[in-house]
């Protein structure tokens, strides 16, 4: 995974980086993988995905309306444990879907993009994905190689100054049109435009040969990757794993204030206090083992 793309992560970011302990899964995948295995593809290659661009004009609208009603928005709760670091750079976010069914808050408010994605089983995932001007995302890598990830253009600056770079491959977002990229090769993404660029974000399932290995990535979408799952609304399912990377998000920022407020000495007993119990109920308590 190291060495795959012409753009690396140092070595010792690289050796903690999620996509490390999915890359023999995803060795896997780029094995069977029916399409190409580059980091940029032709979106001709997914051609049941044509329907979204052909009516690019309806979803931008409903995205629009969205945006007019503040919602396309930052989590608050720090549930979204693929973007968690990008509302920190202005990235902000509707979901349609996310490895599940779409929300009910997206079939209320924007139904006819509900209803195209719904239309197209291989889309995992869909979201509006807003990057305001001077917003920029540090390069990085998705971990999981078993969807590819499809950007339509919605609302963009239609120039070279919004950008999305692939393994250092320069591509400019363009209304109405679209890009297909495999997400496991570095990439960034930077708006030096004063326009707010907003995108039809989606996660496609990856042509795969062979009928076992559909069979299995689809088994990872469902039992795996699909706990995941963020929401719009505080009513609407979220995935385990979710759950733990806000709660995992809230107890660091807890830290850091009790840091700035107390004496470091009742700062660290309370930190290790905490670490020293759940190693107790981990392994000690019979909860798990």
């Amino acid at each position: 995974m190291h060495f795959r793309g012409r753009v690396r992560h140092p070595l010792t970011r690289q050796l903690a980086d999620h996509s490390t302990f999915l890359a023999p899964y995803n060795v896997l995948v780029y094995l069977f993988s029916a399409v190409p295995t580059g980091p940029i593809l032709d979106p001709r290659d997914l051609p049941a995905l044509e329907p979204l661009r052909e009516h690019w004009r309806t979803i931008r609208d409903e995205a629009l309306a969205l945006l007019d009603a503040g919602r396309i928005a930052p989590s608050e709760r720090f549930e979204d444990i693929a973007f968690n670091t990008f509302f920190r750079r202005g990235w902000k976010r509707f979901y349609i879907k996310w490895y599940g069914d779409v929300l009910p808050s997206a079939a209320a408010l924007c139904p006819e993009t509900s209803r195209l994605v719904r239309a197209i089983p291989s889309i995992n995932a869909a979201l509006f994905a807003l990057l305001p001007p001077g917003g920029r995302l540090g390069e990085h890598r998705d971990p999981f190689a078993g969807s590819l990830r499809y950007h339509l253009g919605l609302l963009t600056p239609n120039a070279d100054t919004c950008r999305l770079y692939v393994d250092g491959t320069p591509l400019a977002w363009r209304d109405g049109e679209a890009l297909l990229f495999d997400e496991t090769y570095v990439h960034r993404a930077v708006n030096e435009s004063d326009v707010t660029r907003i995108i039809l974000f989606c996660d496609v399932t990856r042509p795969l040969r062979t009928r076992a290995m559909r069979a299995l990535n689809d088994f990872v979408i469902r039992h795996v990757v699909r706990h995941t799952a963020s929401r719009n609304e505080a009513d609407e399912p979220l995935g385990a794993l979710a759950g733990v990377a806000s709660w995992s998000v809230r107890t660091k920022q807890f830290f850091r204030r009790l840091k700035k407020r107390t004496d470091l000495r009742l700062y660290y007993g309370v930190k290790y206090g905490v670490g020293a119990g759940i190693v107790w109920l981990l392994f000690f308590s019979g909860l798990v083992f």
